[in-house]
This record gives structure tokens, sequence and C-alpha cells, in this order.
């Protein structure tokens, strides 16, 4: 029997993984260009952040700092130092034991000669170098002193000799030196300016030779120099992190290594090859170490590497320089150093960037900034809509008007069924969605759409399911044209109102372009001056300190688009924390006055008068306690027989949003003070 073993797809994107969820990443990054960043800048926030269930850059970049910080706390850079000094004096006690049984006077003198061994442990292998050991044990352990040395030494720059060379012959050491003094060669090669051929030929002699060595396998000589200069930079940067009487010791005990300092030169010829041909490497740098557990020479120079692949992860997370992007972070690295879990976020988030540039969401002015695409603006505005119905449907007292609009004009969309719909079946999408949803389900019912009939006795129908049903929509006959006036002062991005000024504008942009396309909406920004927008314009308007709020040029704007659609009911809404402080002259200059003087306020007062007198139904959404702007606001309402609504900020969207509802049928104004009216929806209420 076989048996099959199932665990965590870790070899790429798991091809069962759902698609990812830009929704959330999109209206994170909307909210983030209304309240003034880039879309660019506001992407980098998201994946910074992540999002719900989702660890983000800075999860990651939190994870490797504490990776880099227990490193550092947890070792420090003597362990090799240590090691020896314990086989010293392993050896030293030995080798006492043996003369304290031996009675001849060359055993008293070797003991005058081990009692005056100076205290340094690197001067004191020196002295001992030639010294005739009379105990095995004492012997053994010295010996191993110098297989020690040697090794740890081989192991900084080439990973997992130390383990490799244990017991190592006299046949290991002689093939050892032959492949460093090989590899030289090649480098040396290298550096003269040898032809690349010729470079190529040496490089696959070399490893057919001596390939055992490097269990890497590398491909070609600037993999094999990469890896080595990585290494031997790593052991440098060691070196300089121990202090000068630390490095005075290693230096001196390598001269022991394998009981000969032909180690050390082969090693010292191959750093002068390697910081030859990778200067760009790390040789300079160096750490500080301050825990308890001692690291030998190789052990310190992996934690050193180690330190460095953390340093190029911070570097890649961060992604704070120019064309950064996620496919720069290391998986392999991320993977040695904190596990393939970590692999999969950073995954997921490389996956969402793509997803992100790829979708259409994103795009590219002429002058190469990056900005939001209609296509993401359709998104943000169907989700903004669906929060100002939410709020509109939540308020007390209200009820779902499904079957309003239903005696209108079809407006040429469909949408699907819900329970109390009583529009009529879009019967072409109603049977296309059956077929498309039997063609990808599997073959249609043979028994026809009824479930009548013998099989084979006609062509089989398709069977209609509840979720194939589309009704056609409906809208009422009247067309209105639309003027969104929207305070775009400083003082609006410095209450707190810019964001939910700009997510309203957007919410009702994307009501009258889904849902009443007959209606001409007109987005009007008002500051020092006035100037008509686009949404896309609008929603990326950054805040500018600019004095002035000029209703009075406003106005002009929006009565001008009135007259452009004199057979549209015209609808005012004005949106304002302020009294107006500016108007135009006669001759198109802008007049500032704070307080605001008397001529800027009649100025502004014809206007609102000639909007009245072209029928317009108006509007005004006051925000803020001021008293002063109050008493202005509801004198201005009063004279065009308009309504001022005060909502919370929160609720600013849904405030427009069903003024506008409300605005469009003949008894809008039925309500007290227009406030029961309007939170009634008025003729299109059914749209909630």
């Amino acid at each position: 029997m076989s048996r099959t073993r199932y665990g965590r797809y870790v070899d790429g994107p798991d091809p069962l993984a759902p698609p990812v969820d830009l929704a959330e990443a999109l209206e994170a990054i909307g909210e983030e260009v209304m309240s003034g960043r880039s879309p660019e800048r506001a992407m980098r926030e998201f994946l910074r952040r992540g999002g719900r269930g989702q660890q983000g850059l800075d999860d990651l970049a939190r994870r490797v700092a504490e990776r880099r910080r227990d490193l550092l706390e947890r070792h420090r850079l003597d362990g090799t130092m240590q090691q020896v000094k314990e086989l010293l004096d392993k050896a030293v006690l030995a080798e006492r034991k043996q003369l304290a049984r031996d009675l001849d006077d060359e055993a008293r003198f070797a003991e005058m000669r081990l009692g005056n061994l100076p205290p340094s442990t690197a001067a004191a292998v020196t002295e001992l170098s030639d010294y005739p050991w009379r105990s095995s044990d004492a012997r053994e352990a010295y010996e191993e002193i110098k297989d020690l040395l040697g090794r740890e030494l081989l192991d900084q720059r080439f990973a997992g000799m130390k383990q490799a060379l244990e017991n190592a012959t006299d046949e290991d050491r002689r093939r050892i030196n032959e492949m460093l003094d090989d590899l030289n060669s090649l480098l040396e090669a290298h550096r003269s300016g040898a032809p690349r051929d010729t470079l190529d030929e040496m490089f696959r002699d070399f490893m057919a030779k001596h390939g055992d060595f490097f269990p890497e396998q590398p491909q070609s000589l600037d993999e094999l120099l990469d890896a080595l200069a990585q290494r031997a930079a790593a052991a440098q940067r060691m070196l300089n992190s121990m202090s000068q009487e630390q490095r005075e010791e290693l230096l001196s005990l390598s001269q022991q290594a394998f009981g000969s300092p032909q180690l050390m030169d082969q090693l010292g010829r191959l750093d002068e090859n390697l910081r030859a041909l990778r200067p760009g490497e790390d040789w300079g740098g160096s750490e500080s170490f301050e825990g308890e557990q001692g690291l030998g020479l190789g052990d310190g120079t992996g934690v050193l590497q180690d330190l460095a692949d953390l340093d190029d992860l911070a570097e890649a997370l961060a992604q704070s320089y120019d064309g950064a992007r996620l496919d720069d972070v290391d998986l392999d690295q991320l993977a040695r150093q904190l596990g393939p879990e970590a692999v999969v976020d950073a995954r997921t988030l490389a996956e969402l960037e793509r997803a992100l540039r790829q979708s259409g969401y994103l795009r590219r002015t002429s002058d190469g900034q990056l900005t939001l695409s209609p296509k993401a603006m359709r998104q943000l505005g169907k989700a903004l809509l669906r929060d100002v119905a939410d709020r509109m449907s939540a308020r007390p007292g209200q009820r779902d008007q499904r079957q309003a609009g239903a005696a209108g004009e079809l407006s040429g969309a469909s949408r699907e069924w819900e329970f109390g719909d009583t529009q009529p079946w879009d019967v072409t999408r109603t049977v296309t969605n059956a077929v498309l949803r039997s063609a990808s389900g599997g073959a249609a019912d043979p028994a026809g759409a009824a479930g009548e009939g013998r099989r084979g006795s006609r062509p089989s129908g398709i069977r209609l399911d509840l979720r194939d049903v589309e009704v056609a929509e409906t809208e009422s006959r009247t067309r209105a044209a639309v003027a969104l006036l929207a305070d775009t002062s400083f003082s609006m991005a410095m209450d707190g109102r810019w964001v939910p000024m700009k997510r309203t504008a957007l919410a009702l942009h994307h009501l009258v372009r889904t849902r009443f396309r007959g209606d001409h909406l007109e987005l009007i920004g008002f500051g020092r001056t006035a100037r008509t927008m686009d949404i896309e314009e609008l929603t990326a308007l950054d805040a500018l300190w600019d004095k002035g709020t000029n209703l009075h040029h406003a106005l002009l704007l929006a009565n001008r688009h009135f007259r452009r659609h004199p057979s549209a009911q015209p609808v005012l809404l004005v949106v304002t924390d302020g009294e107006p402080t500016s108007h135009l002259t006669s001759s198109g200059e802008t007049w500032f006055s704070y307080p605001p003087s008397s001529l800027t306020i009649a100025c502004t007062i014809r206007e609102l008068e000639a909007a009245g007198r072209l029928g317009a139904r108006t509007t005004f959404f006051r925000l803020g306690e001021d008293p002063g702007l109050a008493r202005f606001v509801d004198q201005m309402a009063r004279r065009v027989d308009g309504r001022v609504v005060a909502p919370e900020v929160d609720d600013l969207g849904a405030a427009v949003v069903s003024s506008y509802l409300g605005d469009r049928g003949p008894s809008a104004y039925g309500g007290p003070g227009g406030y029961q009216s309007m939170w009634g929806w008025g003729e299109r209420g059914g749209w909630v």
C-alpha cells in the first residue's frame, strides 16, 4: 500500500488559494488618496499596514528587527578562544599529573616551564609549540587545539568545513592546501584580466577537481566569487567586532592552525584576491555582541552573514528607495531567517501589489504620476454608496420601498431579482444567465425548462433558477440638473471634514452615473475661487493654505449649469463650514475680506436668488457649530425656500444623497422645514 503525505505548500504560490481580495486594499487606498496622499504612497501605506488577517510589511520588518536584536543579545564572539583555553587547561593539567609521577630532573624542569607559562592563551599555546609532551592525553589535547584552529579558520571561509574536517588526516590537509592554491591561482588569473574563455575553462577544471568542497555547486565563476566574498567579508566583520586584545590573540593563535603557518598564508592570499574582485562587499563593518553564548569562528561568521541578510531584508521591506517593488524581497533569505510562514505573507503581499498594478485600478498620467483610474473610482463609489445606503436604511421609522419607480421609464439597466421586486423581468438577461450557468455547471436539464415532455421528443431546454432572474430597472421620468458645491477652503481640512466631503461627492457621483444616468451632475469646488472638477480631480485634490470662501463664484457656475439644461429640474446642494469671505468683481478679479463684507454677502445672495428664479431646490449642509454661520445659512435658505441640514460629519454622505433623492419630486418640501421629507427620500427612495 502506498502512503500519501500532505503538508503546507511552500514551493511557490498556492495553486488552490483564492485570488487576492482587492476590495479592502482599494478602499484603504481611496481613503489615503482623498486625504491628500498620492496613490503610489497610499498603496505603499496599505502594504505596510496589511489588511484584515494579513500581515503587512511593518509586521515582517518588526520580526526581522527582533531576530537581529536576538542574535546580538544572545551571543558573544570569544567561543573559539574559550574552547582553546579549555583544551589548553586540560593539556597542562594532564601533563602536570604525569610529571608528578616522574622523578627525574627533566620532569622538574618541565614543571618549572609549565608554571611560568604566560597568562595569555595565545602566548601559552605558542610557547608550548615545541614542548615534548610526556602525557599522551596532554599531547592529544594540544593537537586538538591546532586541529580546532585550522577547522575554525576554514569554516570562516567555507561553511561546513569544521564538521567535514573533524578527525582530518594529513591527506585531508594536503588536499585543502592544494584546493586553496588552485583557487587562488584561478582568482589571480581573473584579477590579471585573463580572457573569459580561459577563466571558464579554469573554473570547470577547478570544480571537477575540488567540487566536493563546495556543496552549493556554483554554476559559474561569478557565483563562486559572490559566495566566497560574502563569507570572507562576514569573517572580516567578525574580526572587526572583536576587541583589540581578542584580535591580537586570534591572529597569534592562527599561526598554529594545523601546526603550520601555511594555512594562514593561503587564507590571507585568498582574502586579498576577494577584496580586489569584490570591493563592494562590506569589509569594514562591525557589530556589538552582548550575550553569554560564545560563538566559534565559523558559527560567528555565519551569524554575521545572518545579520547582513537581515539588513538586506529590512531595506527591501522598508521599500524606501526609488523603484522599490515587493519582488525585491529575497524569499530564500526570508525563509532562512523567519521561516516559511513569513514567505507566504511576503508572497501574498507581492501578489496583491501586482494585482493592484495589473487590475487597471492604477494608471500613469502623461507626466508619469500614478493616479486612480476610472475603474477604481467606480469601485470606490460603489463601496461608499453602499455605506451611505446602510446609514440611510438604518434610520428608525423608515422602510424599504422596493416598489418605488416601478411605473417609470425603463433605464436600460437590469439587476438581480430580490424578494418583493415588482419590476418586469429582463427576459434576455435572464435566459442568458441560465444558459451561461448551465454551460459552466454541466449539461442542461433534458426534461426542458418546465420539466415536461419525453426525452428526445424535442430539443432540450434550459431550467431557470432564481439566481438567473434579472429585473429591468425603471426610473422616474423627471430629469435633474444637480450642482454639488463643495467647500474646499483650508478650514475643511483643518477640522477633519476634507475626506468626508470627498466621500460624499464620490458616492453621489456614482449614484448618478449608475442609477440615474439621465441626470446631469456638476461638481464645483470653491475656496478663494471656484471651479468645476471631474470626480478624479476632486478626489485627488490636496488641501491648500488659501484664504477665502467664494460661494458667489460657485453659484455663478451652478447657474450656468442649470441654464445648459433648461428642461431638467435644478437641484442645488451646498456643503460648507464657513460664511462667504470672497466674491468675483465685474472685472473677474477675486475680492477677499474677513470678516465678510456686505458687498460679498450681497453678491452671494444675488446669485442664490438667481438660482431660485431658475427653480432650483436648494439645500445647505452646514458643518460645524458656529452660531454666526448657523444664522447666516438659515437666512440664506429662507430667501429661496430652501432647507438647512446640520449633519454629523460621518452622516454627510447620507444627508446629501437623501436630499438628492428627495429633491426630485413635486412633494419634496412637504415636511416641516424640509427635514422630514428629506429623510423620507422622496420619489426615488426605492434605490435604498
